[in-house]
């Protein structure tokens, strides 16, 4: 690991042998470690994949709009301070506006009831229709937490949009 030699120089103006001592330090294990270090950081950061959510993106070129069912759709909108205001159906038909939250209790078990009575009322949960509308001060952590619920109730149909005039006055009613 280290050395110390022990070297005799020349006499000294005093007739005196000096003994100069030089240290020589062996790097091997730092270089090994140092190796060892390198191959750990450069597996692990290519063995680990960055995951994103897959977006499908409606056709704005489509010639006719799809036909969604007014009992199949429901409105999620974002709001402050983690709040969630959904209503079922069209707005221009004056739904009444309730509010839940990012619980198993709140929005999940409101995308389960709406899953079941699509399926009731269809034959099968595929026709829901989910419209997310985040409002400008809502977290971007609430439209991730969102989307999520999205994926893990295999909701098929959903859309992202914006909070317009008609959704606007539904919530100033409330």
């Amino acid at each position: 690991m280290a050395e110390i030699q022990t070297a005799t120089t020349a006499k000294h103006n005093n007739g005196k042998k000096l003994n100069k001592k030089s240290t020589r330090v062996d790097l091997t294990p730092m270089v090994d470690l140092g190796f060892l270090l390198l191959t750990f950081f450069v597996f692990t950061t290519a063995l680990t994949k960055p995951t994103a959510m897959n977006l499908i993106v409606p056709n704005d070129k489509a010639s006719e709009p799809s036909e969604i069912c007014e009992t199949c759709v429901l409105t999620v909108m974002l709001g402050k301070d983690n709040k969630i205001f959904y209503y079922e159906g069209m707005p221009e038909n004056n739904p009444l506006i309730k509010e839940t939250a990012f619980t198993t209790d709140g929005i999940r078990k409101v995308l389960l009831a709406k899953l079941a009575a699509v399926k009731n009322a269809k034959g099968t949960a595929d026709d829901m229709v989910l419209i997310i509308k985040p409002g400008a001060e809502s977290a971007f952590k609430n439209f991730v937490d969102m989307a999520d619920e999205v994926t893990i109730n295999n909701i098929k149909h959903y859309f992202i949009d914006e909070i317009n005039e008609a959704d606007k006055k539904l919530l100033a009613k409330n």
